[in-house]
């Protein structure tokens, strides 16, 4: 366990050079009124083989080796970042939906996720798939990848995007966020399957799939995954929250009563382990503890929520941006990256989502110029889709070449929503009854009929 004096040099300047590079182009982001993530992301992508290691590769091999206590540590402190940043993502998954937008919800969910991810599992058939699978990429997994790629839209990202522009608690935010909250929930299964059919055939199973004698890669192994990863959700959901209060609440619990924060530091790294004894992602495992402590409060609790705010508060400060950075760190655009491949990609995924999105909106009551600003806005896939980029990546599912391109597409994604909302005025976004103006919703939209936006104008 004993470190020599040059290794916790080392590992403290690669970390203070880490922090610096994501918060300094971080706030520069920021102040452009752009994704803090983003700036985070480019910051380690300034650190990376593409840009100081085309610059000074020596230093940046030196600075950043591969292998060794310094590379152990960063991987170590990666994947704490990813554990907390689920984590706090599941908190902020909330209902705030209101009844009359419920309808725009259900349609835009129906056709804006499920419309993508089959038109990805369409579409992979005339893309030389195997050109990108990593070490341990089958054609299950990687399918499911490309379809889940197609639909995820970012919760984290929006919500900063709108909470900058003042338009969040609006309609329009209420139903971007509403949507993406089932939306990604639905995806991170699919994703947890992914990596469970990813297990290479002669590999050993840790835990009940290694009990069971459960074959890697084999029809059972895929079924037991699904329904392990649907099981842990749905048990979450209906004893998770009953068991946490008891617990949290119980004189016995030292842990709690001595620190809250610290207690739930314990629950969410429980939740990773039994996850792992199931053979299922740590990650999802962080993102059911979240919803489970984000929803087991019905009361406003001063020490619970100070306990949340604290470990957000550290978590953003340094755990959270050395994951960003080290995503871009790992970006090679120079050796590994097709950026022909990546255009045709973007353009494809983001059409195929606006339309879907574009479609829902309408079906759900919207005038067309709001299902505009709602496709626009929900083909922001920033931090899920930055997620799935690093797991399937660190899986061993995808190569590097295609890493950067996921990386990448949640970067432009993201990038485009928050300056085409920017452009929006805020009494345009929605043309549904605003809680502020009291304007009256517009009709529902049926094919064959006039749209209500046209026939308003026609009226006047």
């Amino acid at each position: 366990m004993a470190l020599g004096t040059v290794d916790v040099a080392h590992i403290l300047l690669a970390l203070v050079v880490i922090l610096v590079a994501a918060h300094g182009v971080g706030e520069l982001f920021a102040r452009m009124r752009q994704p803090r993530v983003i700036g985070e992301i480019l910051g380690g992508l300034l650190l990376g083989p593409t840009v100081l290691g085309a610059l000074a590769p020596a230093a940046q091999h030196w600075l950043f080796p591969k292998s060794g206590t310094t590379a152990t540590v960063l991987g170590s402190t990666y994947q704490l970042g990813l554990l907390l940043l689920m984590y706090c993502s599941g908190i902020e998954v909330r209902s705030a939906v209101q009844r009359r937008e419920g309808r725009t919800v259900a349609w835009i969910l129906g056709t804006g996720t499920v419309l993508p991810f089959l038109a990805g599992l369409a579409v992979l058939p005339f893309v030389a798939e195997r050109t990108f699978y990593g070490p341990s990429g089958n054609h299950t997994s990687f399918l499911l990848v490309f379809g889940i790629a197609m639909a995820v839209t970012s919760i984290p990202v929006i919500s900063r995007i709108m909470f900058d522009l003042g338009i969040l608690g609006t309609p329009f935010s209420r139903i971007v966020i509403g949507a993406a909250v089932v939306e990604d929930v639905l995806l991170y299964i699919v994703l947890a399957v992914a990596l469970g059919a990813a297990a290479e055939p002669s590999s050993a199973l840790f835990g009940l799939p290694g009990v069971l004698g459960v074959a890697p890669g084999s029809s059972w192994d895929f079924a037991y995954h699904s329904a392990a990863t649907v099981a842990v959700l749905g048990l979450g959901l209906l004893v998770g929250r009953p068991l946490y209060r008891a617990v949290a609440g119980s004189r016995a619990n030292l842990v709690a009563r001595h620190s809250p924060v610290a207690f739930q530091l314990v629950f969410l790294l429980l939740a990773c382990l039994l996850c792992l004894f199931l053979g299922i992602q740590p990650f999802f495992g962080a993102f059911v503890a979240g919803i489970i402590v984000g929803s087991a409060t019905t009361a406003p609790d001063p020490v619970v929520e100070g306990a949340t705010v604290a470990i957000k508060d550290f978590a953003f400060a340094f755990f959270v941006p050395v994951y960003f950075a080290i995503v871009g760190l790992q970006l090679d655009l120079l050796r590994s990256f097709n950026p022909w491949f990546f255009l045709a990609y973007l353009s494809f995924a983001c059409a195929v989502k606006a339309v879907s999105v574009y479609a829902g909106a309408r079906f759900g009551g919207q005038p067309s110029s709001a299902a505009v600003n709602l496709a626009v806005a929900m083909n922001a896939r920033g931090g899920p889709g930055i997620v799935l980029a690093s797991v399937v990546f660190g899986a061993g599912i995808i190569n590097q070449s295609f890493y950067a391109v996921l990386v990448l597409l949640a970067i432009v994604t993201s990038l485009l929503a928050g300056s085409w909302l920017e452009r929006v005025p805020r009494d345009r976004l929605l043309g549904a009854v605003d809680d502020r103006t009291r304007r009256p919703a517009p009709v529902p939209w049926r094919p064959g009929r006039v749209a209500p936006d046209r026939l308003r104008r026609e009226r006047e």
